[in-house]
């Protein structure tokens, strides 16, 4: 009997090492891997039904007061829909990671919670691709090594549990958008902004439908709305 195949789609948000932002998050939207094109084809008629064109990128930095129930509506259909989950890694402060203590670039170090990110999300009895953002020139290289590193954890030689593990544009695909914006309201919430009233009110929509007040982490395995808030002393100066 064949495995059942689940798509992984990623995005990251503050991950630039001098960009002068404390937190660096990860996030990624898992589902079913033959549910994708009626979860893509309803994210569109979300679209269309708050007047808004189907293909237009959804982005947590571009989020306005006149499309506030869009958003919205987005975070009822993804708390609503069963085949939807996301996860997310919070580095709180990577001003204080000392990566030259510990022989590793920052670069190095993005890949390395890429793995943590994604490592309790993968199970034996099933297959996954993972999709992530094109971050860089090189990235195909390093998300070919990220999935020989979780090949290797999972004890998966054949290669036949993490399949795939792909660099694409966000505006291409729908759930990396919703990762994007899932991943961007936490790092509002970490970076400590409440400028914005409409993102406050999104912000309070996903506290709500989550039960979780976003600054802590949640249980390793709950899976709808899992948050992994990262510690890392081994990797921290002082």
């Amino acid at each position: 009997m064949d495995k059942r195949t689940y798509n992984i789609y990623c995005d990251e948000s503050c991950h630039l090492e001098h960009d002068g932002i404390k937190p660096m998050l990860l996030g990624c939207i898992w589902c079913p891997e033959d549910k994708k094109d009626a979860i893509f084809a309803r994210l569109r008629e979300i679209k269309i039904r708050n007047g808004i064109k189907p293909h237009c990128e959804l982005k947590w930095n571009a989020v306005s007061p006149s499309k506030l129930s869009y958003y919205l509506d987005l975070v009822d259909y993804f708390f609503d829909n069963s085949d939807l989950h996301f996860r997310a890694l919070v580095v709180q402060d990577k001003t204080k990671l000392n990566h030259e203590a510990y022989g590793q670039s920052h670069d190095q170090f993005y890949y390395k919670m890429y793995f943590d990110l994604l490592k309790t999300i993968i199970a034996p009895q099933y297959s996954y691709n993972i999709y992530i953002d094109i971050k860089d020139t090189q990235g195909q290289k390093k998300v070919e090594r990220l999935r020989d590193v979780l090949c290797n954890n999972a004890y998966d030689f054949n290669k036949e549990v993490v399949s795939r593990v792909q660099q694409v544009r966000s505006h291409e695909v729908e759930l990396v958008e919703l990762a994007d914006f899932f991943t961007g309201a936490l790092g509002y919430v970490h970076r400590g902004l409440t400028t914005s009233d409409a993102k406050m009110k999104i912000i309070d929509k996903i506290r709500q439908k989550s039960g979780y007040s976003l600054t802590m982490s949640t249980l390793v395995r709950e899976e709808k709305f899992n948050i992994f808030i990262w510690k890392g002393r081994a990797v921290v100066n002082g």
